[in-house]
């Protein structure tokens, strides 16, 4: 083995397929918190109405937030490698805001 100077990464076009994939969840998750809003207060505000809409509000910051992060992460030419608990986040927001969407159509 040579201990010369390691060649520079060519990345290739995956950080950038990454990160519109990122941004393309992030649309989505918009989308579905935007409808669970709009159908929770539909008919006027209600306590449970406004837990809902709070509740979706919060999980999408959080998805945002994730996604945000991760997308900053992967401008680098050697970006860090997602750790797990980012991972899980992105996870459970996706399910929960899933589940906002399932209840609109219930």
């Amino acid at each position: 083995m040579t201990s010369g100077p390691q060649p520079v990464r060519d990345p290739g076009l995956q950080p950038e397929r990454t990160r519109l994939a990122w941004r393309r969840t992030t649309l989505s998750c918009t989308v579905a918190a935007v409808l669970a809003g709009k159908q929770a207060l539909q008919g006027g505000p209600s306590p449970l109405g406004l837990l809902a809409v709070a509740a979706s509000l919060l999980v999408w910051l959080a998805f945002v937030a994730l996604a945000h992060r991760r997308m900053r992460d992967l401008s680098v030419p050697r970006p860090a490698v997602l750790t797990a608990r980012t991972a899980w986040g992105a996870v459970a927001c996706a399910l929960l805001l899933t589940v906002f969407a399932v209840a609109i159509v219930r």
